[in-house]
């Protein structure tokens, strides 16, 4: 079969609504033909509405009708089947209502592969040939499909609109320059997307360096979190060690004060009983004693008694224990009293200690960073004045501006010698200690040869005398400086350089959030563009900086 009459056949034996081959098909009352599953999927969504109707002629039935299989239309497709004929491509399907269709086809519309912005029309897979094949079209711009080509001609003079007018910011057509915008600011619609392009390349820089520093923020979040978990587990762990231990000592200082008691208390049975046998065996005695003499008290014979009385022996001396002095039993209620006034003072330490463990806990608080700025009017609610310190200046700069403007001179200005002076770096300090959140822009003017500023925030301490490193901003751990040249940027910390891109300004702000460690340079011009963002921990206030070489100066701005 000819690939025109393979068409043909296809539009034939195609389902109207899944647009593929019949799969057991039915006809309606109408006499148009479905799959039987496709039409009953179209009329169970229209039961709602109590009527049904047919998809393409929209003829409506009621009640349902009851549909039966079209046996002819089922044996011709068996039947064509076995001679090649096959659903069409995917390319090949027809134009739906929300596709683009092609404006060549006749009939029932297939999908557009491309729209021409020249010709302002769409082309199917097989009208498109003939533009890839023209050596006139070729030159055409095709691109995806496109509803919106009417757009492009202009409404008064039915025009492709080829220029923009940056006057009136608008797209015109040739017709339009000569009769409204003659003198206006106009360009190419193409020289003026490449610059739309170019400003969009940066947006996009702008928003992909964001998406990058707030999946660093993320990520610190993220190692935060861990770090919160991990101090919290080894805070329970070591409490419970701490109080176990505490047990075991309270439970052995129990065990000790019971086994002083019982050993305490043996010694003091044991005396009792001694002493109390020792009384027995005197009561024993004397109770004999008694009955010898009354034995004799009782003698009848007068001679008898008085020849014995003198032989009589004399008492002993008593160990009566009314001789004894015996403290009423309250040593061990002592005992008792003191093991309770120690639970008492325990009880006292707990208490207060508790208290002052839950305050504790209470404020342990993970400082979250809060969302930097992102105009420079909400940078501007944090503007910090900063003034120089001529007593930190080198001999070489030159402060003027009221302290605000420093300028590198090649001269020695014969300044006072001072312990906090930079004999060797062309640096200077400000006299503000920074703390909080704070905001500065430092304007810049490069020299011309070897021209170069480095603006800076360092600690107080940081070192002063001769030409170490210790001394110079961004070249130990007491220092970061953005060092700017005429075209491009470097971040020095610790003696470590870091490459920074962006766009380059005479103007750089430098925001510091002291609590939450985050210390940022930006490119200040229209707009402001981050250039580098610093995440760490701050130990001490900080100064802001400014190094200074070969002609250059640096001011730090006045922003209220």
């Amino acid at each position: 079969m000819e690939p025109q009459e393979n068409h043909l056949e296809r539009e034939r034996f195609c389902c109207w609504i899944c647009e593929d081959l019949l799969k057991d098909p039915v006809t309606t009352v109408c006499g148009h033909s479905y799959c039987k599953s496709c039409i009953n999927t179209h009329w169970d969504k229209e039961e709602e509405r109590g009527g049904y109707s047919c998809p393409q002629c929209r003829q409506t039935f009621t009640p349902r009708p009851v549909l039966e299989t079209s046996t002819m239309l089922a044996d011709s497709l068996e039947e064509l089947k076995k001679t090649g004929l096959q659903a069409a491509p995917a390319d090949h399907c027809y134009a739906g209502p929300e596709d683009v269709a092609c404006d060549v086809c006749t009939g029932r519309k297939l999908k557009a592969l491309k729209s021409c912005l020249v010709c302002l029309a769409s082309y199917c897979e097989k009208h498109l040939q003939h533009h890839l094949q023209s050596a006139a079209l070729k030159k055409h711009k095709l691109v995806e499909p496109s509803e919106k080509l009417q757009e492009n001609i202009c409404s008064r003079h039915y025009e492709v609109m080829k220029m923009f007018c940056r006057t009136d910011q608008q797209c015109i057509c040739d017709l339009c320059f000569v009769e409204e915008h003659k003198d206006h600011d106009t360009v190419s619609a193409a020289a003026e997307r490449s610059e739309r392009q170019r400003e969009l390349g940066l947006r996009r820089q702008t928003i992909q360096q964001r998406v990058q520093d707030t999946e660093k923020d993320v990520k610190l979040l993220q190692q935060e979190e861990e770090a919160v978990n991990a101090s919290a587990d080894k805070a329970v762990e070591d409490s419970e060690e701490i109080f176990t231990e505490l047990i075991r000592l309270l439970e052995k200082r129990s065990s000790d004060v019971e086994q002083q008691i019982r050993s305490q208390q043996e010694t003091e049975v044991s005396r009792v009983r001694e002493l109390q046998e020792r009384l027995e065996q005197e009561i024993t005695g004397l109770k004999r004693k008694d009955h010898e003499l009354k034995q004799l008290s009782d003698t009848e014979d007068h001679n008898q008694l008085l020849h014995n009385y003198p032989s009589l022996s004399p008492l002993s001396g008593s160990t009566h224990s009314s001789s004894f002095r015996i403290c009423p039993l309250r040593d061990f209620e002592d005992v008792t009293a003191a093991v309770s006034q120690v639970r008492g003072r325990l009880q006292d330490i707990l208490s207060e200690t508790e208290t002052q463990i839950l305050q504790i806990v209470s404020q342990v608080d993970v400082l979250l960073r809060q969302p930097e700025p992102e105009t420079r009017a909400d940078f501007l609610k944090y503007s910090q004045e900063i003034t120089l310190d001529p007593n930190t200046a080198n001999k070489e700069l030159l402060l003027s501006e009221g302290n605000r403007k420093v300028t590198w001179t090649s001269k020695n200005l014969s300044y006072s010698d001072h312990p906090d002076r930079f004999n060797y770096w062309y640096q200077v300090l400000s006299r503000e200690s920074l703390t909080g959140r704070c905001y500065w822009e430092v304007e810049m003017k490069l020299g011309l040869r070897w021209g170069e500023v480095g603006v800076a925030v360092t600690y107080n301490n940081i070192s002063r005398a001769g030409r170490s490193r210790d001394c110079e901003f961004g070249y130990n751990d007491k220092s970061w400086s953005l060092d700017c040249y005429g075209n491009s940027y470097d971040f020095y910390h610790n003696n470590i350089h870091t490459p920074v891109s962006g766009p380059v300004s005479s103007r750089v702000g430098v925001y510091l959030d002291h609590s939450a460690g985050v210390l940022s340079f930006y490119s200040v011009s229209d707009t402001m563009t981050l250039l580098h963002r610093v995440q760490t921990t701050f130990t001490q206030p900080l100064c802001a900086g400014v190094r200074v070489y070969d002609g250059s100066t640096a001011e730090f701005c006045k922003l209220k």
